[in-house]
């Protein structure tokens, strides 16, 4: 297999095993929707903002840094060195995961305070335990994809969810039979993380054994081989990792944001009670709807980072310029049709996955700002592949101050709304200050004229779906409500991708040319549809 066969594979194991993951976790928040009462909604969608914050600042950046050095040093056959790395970065992530666990199990009832659920206490100190064991597991991922092996770290994940999901919802039922209140059953629900550690660990040691065996029939290490000194090792790794945790950790500091902020801000303008309710409905229903559409478009972009990486270095100006371009129109093409899809018929989806329709709009909402929270991390991942992480890192920095003051600010007259809102904006002055970096570094253009048809495709799409997802609702009165809806989401879903990829084609928003450079999986799909481009369009490519 060549390095770039091996790459694409290993890059759609990714794909595939994140968007499981994601399908999954939506799995998890229905079921524990209808077992849990809006406290331990609230309580449950604290403790997973929490420890979501937690996890990449425990593994402080170095999964991805590992991999870096890992790789440049068997390429340059100093296997010792790589394990010596290797070793130092197990030992970093055993000794931050017992702090970060004891840490958090003391702070859980000062933070559930703050936040106003004070319920969540006991789900913050039942997902503590997770954190002994995946700082060790994604050190363990980072290896592995240094070692070009996608394939147990992908595993892992799925094997991660499955445990998770299966036991939270098995400890959140067994609790409700017993008799125990929401609080308890939440804390149950957080505590399924800890079998999902123990769940990816095991699959992540087998892995390692199973690649020890194999090295040690080769003799590929030299026991004799020179000690690299331990401070040296943590030197250089910190010197590439923190700048990358920090522009990386852009969207779990948001949705802890949120969810530290919804209860405090809002309480004051609607009751505690339906602040609360607000929570609830963010955490358990639309950050897990809004959590799909950046999976396939950041998967298809971050496959495109290392070939930007290696064009910046050689300093070929007009290939890295042909494949920023090309990262952007992906993420943004791809990405748009899903997000409009479930924005569209955010009404359905919500009555057919959660008892009530509650919150409808909070889904489309937050689901409408994922298009800026796709292009804000493509161009974060352009600019670290150009070595460019310090600078990704003070823009994190901007947006996210933006986002805590216009949280306050809109929040008082648009409540839950505003606070979506300062998300979006967040996302928004991110991407702004990476396109301009990236401008000063290599000309470019996403769409270029192309703009008005690529509006038209969205407008064009989302209007129709919209009408017949309202169409669909009536539906409601002909059968169940759940068939309604699920027909409905069905029709949408499809209607609005075939109408979108249609009049990209034929308003000339896609070229035959632009497609030729596509990965494979896509020209395959779009090739059959070029058909429908007008002679007239063709001629003006």
């Amino acid at each position: 297999m060549s390095k770039k066969e091996s790459f694409v594979k290993g890059t759609l194991i990714l794909a595939a095993a994140a968007l499981i993951a994601r399908v999954l976790g939506l799995a998890q928040r229905v079921p524990l929707e209808h077992l849990l009462n809006v406290t331990g909604e609230a309580a449950f969608t604290q403790a997973n903002q929490v420890y979501l914050l937690l996890l990449p600042l425990a593994t402080a950046g170095i999964p991805s840094t590992l991999s870096k050095m890992v790789s440049e040093r068997y390429a340059l056959n100093r296997p010792d060195e790589a394990q010596q790395v290797y070793r130092a970065a197990l030992i970093f992530s055993a000794v931050v995961g017992v702090l970060m666990s004891i840490a958090l199990y003391i702070a859980a009832p000062y933070y559930a305070e703050y936040a106003k659920v004070p319920e969540s206490t006991l789900a913050i100190r039942a997902i503590a335990p997770a954190l002994l064991l995946f700082p060790t597991i994604a050190i363990m991922r980072g290896y592995f994809q240094g070692r070009n092996n996608m394939m147990a770290g992908g595993i892992s994940q799925i094997v991660e969810q499955i445990a998770r999901v299966s036991t939270a919802i098995l400890l959140a039922y067994i609790l409700l039979k017993q008799g125990y209140d929401n609080t308890w059953m939440a804390a149950g629900a957080s505590f399924g993380s800890v079998f999902g550690s123990v769940g990816a660990f095991g699959i992540m040691l087998y892995y390692a054994m199973k690649m020890r065996r194999t090295e040690d029939k080769a003799a590929l290490y030299d026991s004799s081989a020179a000690r690299l000194p331990l401070l040296g090792i943590y030197k250089d790794i910190f010197k590439l990792s923190i700048p990358i945790v920090l522009s990386s950790i852009t969207v779990p500091v948001v949705n802890f944001i949120d969810s530290s902020l919804i209860v405090p801000l809002l309480s004051g303008q609607i009751g505690i009670e339906d602040a609360t309710g607000a929570l609830a409905i963010y955490g358990s229903r639309a950050i897990s709807v809004a959590g799909i559409p950046p999976v396939l478009a950041i998967a298809l972009s971050t496959s495109l980072i290392p070939i930007i990486s290696a064009a910046y270095a050689r300093k070929d100006e007009q290939h890295l310029q042909r494949q920023v371009t090309l990262a952007m129109r992906i993420s943004i093409l791809t990405g748009t049709p899903i997000v409009v899809s479930l924005m569209v018929a955010a009404y359905s989806i919500n009555g057919l996955l959660f008892t009530t329709l509650d919150g409808s709009g909070i889904v489309a909402m937050l689901t409408a700002g994922t298009i800026f929270q796709i292009t804000m991390m493509t161009t974060n991942s352009i600019l670290l592949g150009m070595g460019k992480s310090r600078i990704s890192m003070y823009y994190v920095f901007a947006g996210i101050l933006t986002k805590l003051a216009a949280s306050f600010l809109l929040s008082k007259v648009f409540g839950i709304y505003g606070i979506i809102g300062a998300t979006a904006l967040c996302f928004i002055v991110i991407t702004l200050l990476n396109l301009r970096m990236l401008k000063k570094i290599v000309s470019f253009t996403i769409m270029g004229k192309r703009w008005g048809g690529f509006a038209v495709a969205v407008l064009a799409s989302g209007g129709i779906g919209y009408g017949l997802n309202e169409a669909g609702i009536m539906l409601t009165r002909l059968m169940p409500d759940r068939l309604a809806f699920l027909i409905t989401c069905l029709v949408v879903g499809g209607a609005v991708v075939i109408i979108y990829l249609v009049l990209l084609i034929v308003l000339g928003v896609l070229s035959r040319q632009e497609i030729a450079g596509y990965p494979r999986v896509l020209q395959k799909v779009l090739n059959p549809l070029m058909k429908l481009q007008p002679a007239r369009v063709r001629t003006h490519e």
